[in-house]
């Protein structure tokens, strides 16, 4: 679980970086300002998850317990959630999809205090 987790990190790391280049200089001309700082938002999160999954993925080989991988599986989600509706909702318009948007924080949230509850609880192997 642990190469799954850093291979997910990773690859959500490397389209991050490609998301930010495209919002810098594809959509700077494209979007309204408002609009540009959603898609930013979504980056910004997408990044501080695919680090999160890199941490998941060091806490799955020290730790012990399904609590690493609950983890990972909620950032996953979170991601999928939270920067994928800010991603779609910059681009197309369709407000609908800001009503996703904190489930996907939701998964963050639970995602941490997953990561924070193995440490505390989980057997060092």
């Amino acid at each position: 679980m642990d190469r799954l987790f850093c291979t997910l990190g990773a690859l959500s790391a490397f389209v991050t970086v490609a998301a930010g280049a495209f919002g810098a200089h594809a959509l700077r001309a494209k979007l309204p300002p408002e609009q540009l700082l959603v898609f930013e938002t979504g980056a910004r999160y997408q990044m501080y998850h695919a680090l999160g999954l890199l941490a998941v993925s060091w806490a799955a080989t020290r730790w012990t317990g399904r609590l690493p991988q609950l983890a990972g599986w909620l950032f996953v989600i979170g991601t999928v959630l939270f920067s994928g509706s800010l991603y779609l909702l910059s681009l197309t318009g369709a407000t609908w999809l800001g009503a996703i948007t904190p489930l996907g924080g939701v998964a963050f949230l639970a995602g941490w205090l997953c990561l924070a509850f193995s440490a505390l609880w989980g057997s060092v192997r």
